[in-house]
């Protein structure tokens, strides 16, 4: 099988869906491909990431003892919202050293 390959794809980093600095933001961390034949439309892709704060998928990664992460469908995550009447990205990227840093700190505690 041959896997297709996305149109686009997000950079890897720290995002907001929204909020602020521990209060929606995750670490983008990859690209996931379903590797069956039967996969629904639009789910072909999905991005891989973790939320840095303490989110099921957070809680679930203590439980178990392994690494969890969530994932979502690629074309959903690179897709627009609506909010207060303007089309935006729905994870808008970080790119403050500063904000950064702190991500770096609280990803480094929690994981």
């Amino acid at each position: 099988m041959s896997l297709s390959m996305p149109k686009k794809v997000p950079e890897l980093g720290f995002y907001y869906h929204s909020g602020s600095v521990n209060n929606y933001a995750y670490e983008v961390i990859g690209v996931g491909f379903h590797t069956e034949d039967d996969a629904r439309p639009g789910e072909e892709h999905f991005v891989v990431y973790r939320p840095l704060y303490a989110a099921s998928v957070y809680e679930a990664s203590k439980k178990l003892g392994v690494p969890c992460f969530d994932i979502r469908p690629l074309e959903m995550r690179m897709g627009e919202v609506e909010k207060e009447g303007e089309r935006i990205p729905r994870f808008q990227r970080i790119t403050d050293p500063r904000i950064i840093a702190e991500l770096e700190k609280i990803r480094n505690r929690m994981y």
